[in-house]
């Protein structure tokens, strides 16, 4: 069994406080395109954060509370770690509209030899689309008791895998795969990226 997990618990201070999740893009809320997609290559899905039980494509699926709250991304982690069903999850930002089946079936794959399978572009690490796997569990927990809370920082702790542009750009344009909704603005311009949807 694998799991994916969706991190909603964000403020979303730079976007008012709204629920990034609920954005509409392309007709559909940000959470429902990405659980339409989630549920062709996982058996189980979470949605984990403070913002979960006000997701309404999520009555039928589980929502998780941060174990340790205020903690970030990585509190997050560590309750998707802590819950997932399988050995390994598939952990995206709820504001990332452009989840794509296929790139996320190629990460899981890789975790078969390494504790983290992370994207890296010029931006640096995209660690809210990636996998964990459950050897991540204890530095994430050693880290949160630390309140070393910077999530790219485990991966000096952990074997890790660097997925490479060069890899993303069989799946699709990697700014598109890798889009997410930090601002208004940024929610403005996801209008550019649908015509690069190869």
């Amino acid at each position: 069994m694998r799991s994916a997990a969706i991190l909603a618990g964000g403020r979303a201070t730079r976007f008012g406080g709204r629920d990034k999740s609920a954005l509409v893009v392309d007709g559909r809320p940000i959470v429902e395109r990405q659980v339409a997609e989630l549920l062709t290559i996982v058996d189980d899905i979470m949605l984990v954060g403070a913002r979960a039980d006000g997701a309404r494509a999520f009555q039928n699926y589980r929502t998780i509370a941060d174990i340790v709250p205020g903690c970030g991304p990585l509190g997050g982690l560590h309750a998707a770690l802590t819950g997932m069903r399988g050995d390994r999850v598939f952990v995206v930002a709820c504001d990332m509209p452009y989840v794509d089946a296929a790139f996320a079936e190629y990460l899981l794959s890789l975790a078969a030899d390494a504790a983290v399978v992370v994207p890296q572009t010029d931006r640096g690490y995209h660690p809210l689309c990636a996998v964990y796997t459950r050897v991540c569990l204890e530095p994430v927990a050693a880290r949160l008791a630390q309140r070393r809370l910077a999530l790219r920082d485990l991966f000096a702790d952990v074997p890790t895998r660097i997925v490479t542009i060069a890899e993303m750009s069989r799946f699709g344009t990697p700014s598109r795969l890798l889009a997410n909704v930090n601002t208004p603005d940024e929610y403005a311009g996801l209008d550019a990226l649908q015509s690069h949807k190869l």
